[in-house]
């Protein structure tokens, strides 16, 4: 068996993220990818200070903050235009040392790509887990090119992950949170406008810069599982939203039907026994699925990335590593999915009275300025990767 060998199943963020992390401690890693090539698919992704300083660790940080756009500066609307709160870069930064920034999903996996030797990632590849090994024997993988046996494996897989119910088969797994959500990415409208998010009863829309020029815009509501558009998505965003504040019908109106994503959101409110078994350890959405509500998805895989190549470096023995690894995230992000799902309740009220205390509540503590308004991050955003000094050096 090799020893430095590691095979992560899943070329997603968090995936990625921990190959480059792996790759840079001198292990030899393969990423399989089911998809049939790495195509720009997905929309915007927001990078809070917590991601940026995991991405700083393997040399990447200050590249996303070239690349981004947005800042933190914006807040939150009702849908006839009012501001609930507002939020500002400076004072991201000064409570959390650095402020959001938001790029293309696309753009950071070219970055994470770039960081690794050409031919580690191979497309077109299904993989399943055959055995999770342990200290004695390694873990096998096995894909339609024949089996792999690997020191490491990462189950990185999303959020119907094979190699999560392969470990953990008595696993609830994901349950559905009530809701569906509607991505787009379209030309900047000509009347300027500032980044927001605003709330209605039982509906949520999400307006952003891209550095390209583009605009994301993202929309939330309360939708039976499996649910789809009579016609097309477009036309039910303009029932649901079309009537809304600027730029929200300017965004519409430029809104290819083909161009909308949409997913019904799946969440695990029930958080898995561990994060590893043998040699094998899960990560991001595989581990640990949760609702977008705090923008951490995306953002809790690329720390689980960084921390489980932190003990990789430092223990010898996979499950005193990958045990290390469960210590570390389990109880970090099983607050934060459930944070995720209070939030999730809070954001989708239909009831009208319960809309107008919610918005009350949240304009009367934003009149105390935007640091009230963060304060809900606390605890997330200022979260601090593994110092370099605390890993070893590879000879």
């Amino acid at each position: 068996m090799d020893h430095r060998r590691a095979v992560v199943v899943g070329a997603g963020i968090g995936g990625l993220t921990a190959a480059v992390a792996l790759h840079q401690q001198g292990w030899d890693v393969t990423v399989l990818e089911r998809a049939a090539a790495l195509t720009p698919v997905g929309a915007g992704i927001g990078l809070a200070p917590n991601s940026q300083r995991a991405l700083d660790v393997i040399g990447l940080g200050d590249r996303v903050r070239e690349l981004a756009a947005w800042q933190g500066d914006g807040g939150m609307r009702a849908p006839d235009g009012r501001w609930l709160a507002r939020t500002s870069a400076k004072a991201a930064t000064a409570r959390f040392g650095g402020p959001l920034v938001l790029l293309h999903r696309a753009t950071l996996v070219d970055l994470l790509i770039s960081a690794l030797p050409a031919g580690v990632v191979r497309t077109g590849l299904t993989a399943s887990l055959a055995d999770p090994g342990d200290d004695r024997r390694p873990a096998v993988v096995t894909t339609p090119d024949g089996e792999i046996e690997a020191a490491l494996v990462l189950g990185a897989d999303g959020i119907h992950s094979t190699v999560r119910r392969a470990l953990f088969p008595h696993h609830p797994g994901p349950r559905y949170s009530g809701f569906t959500t509607w991505r787009v990415v379209v030309p900047a409208p000509d009347r300027p406008f500032a980044a927001h998010e605003t709330w209605g009863a039982g509906r949520l829309w999400g307006t952003q810069p891209l550095k390209d020029g583009r605009i994301y815009a993202y929309a939330m509501a309360a939708a039976p599982a499996g649910a789809h558009a009579p016609d097309d998505e477009k036309a039910e965003l303009l029932r649901l939203f079309g009537d809304w504040h600027h730029p929200v019908p300017d965004i519409l109106a430029a809104t290819d039907p083909a161009g909308v994503l949409r997913h019904d959101v799946h969440h695990m409110p029930e958080p898995l026994p561990a994060f590893h078994r043998g040699r094998v350890a899960l990560l991001g959405d595989a581990a640990h699925a949760m609702q977008p509500t705090l923008g951490q998805g995306g953002n809790q895989a690329i720390e689980d990335a960084v921390v489980l190549a932190h003990h990789a470096g430092r223990e010898p023995l996979p499950s005193r590593a990958l045990a290390a690894y469960t210590a570390d995230r389990l109880p970090r992000t099983t607050a934060i999915v459930r944070k995720a799902a209070r939030v999730g309740r809070l954001t989708l009220l239909s009831a009208r009275p319960a809309v107008a205390l919610r918005d009350g509540l949240i304009a009367a503590v934003s009149r105390f300025g935007p640091g009230l308004v963060l304060r809900g991050f606390d605890g997330i955003a200022d979260w601090r990767p593994p110092t370099a000094a605390e890993r070893p050096r590879v000879s």
